[in-house]
């Protein structure tokens, strides 16, 4: 009986401390900062930033000559055969709706090429935060900005190091 309360005494105290060291394999990092700070999401968004103006100055380019166009075919209507006018109508009318799905489709194009751009980016933070943790014995890694109580070990300074990452940007006021 007395070697079986030692025994259980024992088992307390070893899955006891076992449950403790288990508890420090637990870290933290802020992924979207991990993100936002390597240099190909910085690279990435300066291109959208350039296609976005290039897709702004097209479409305001087809506002204009479709508003010009307009403005031709409504001065010259009187002098125009009903056919000539109805043929221009329907030409203005497919230039208006070519107009409105280049308006609409700008948006989407942008945020496919993000989500795209944005793939290889995540997998490479990811592949490092990995890398960091297993050099670090953690088993667990949660998104900071998601946590409330953040007492754990934060990985930012370690996967900052591992891939180069650049400097916080200054807040825009």
């Amino acid at each position: 009986m007395k070697n079986f309360k030692t025994l259980l005494l024992i088992a307390v105290f070893t899955l006891g401390f076992g449950g403790i060291t288990n508890a420090q394999k637990v870290a933290h990092v802020d992924f979207e900062r991990v993100v936002a700070n390597m240099s190909e999401t910085r690279a990435l968004f300066a291109d959208l930033d350039k296609k976005a103006k290039t897709m702004k100055d097209d479409i305001e380019g087809m506002k204009k000559k479709f508003e010009n166009k307009a403005k031709k075919y409504d001065a010259e209507a009187t002098t125009q055969t009903d056919e000539t006018n109805q043929k221009r109508k329907a030409e203005l009318q497919g230039e208006y709706q070519r107009l409105q799905n280049a308006q609409q489709m700008a948006p989407q194009e942008l945020q496919q090429i993000q989500s795209k751009g944005l793939e290889p980016i995540n997998k490479k933070a990811i592949d490092a935060i990995n890398a960091v943790a297993a050099t670090k014995g953690i088993l667990y890694v949660f998104t900071s900005n998601m946590l409330i109580v953040k007492k754990g070990e934060d990985l930012y300074e370690a996967v900052k190091a591992k891939l180069n990452l650049l400097a916080d940007p200054k807040p825009r006021n």
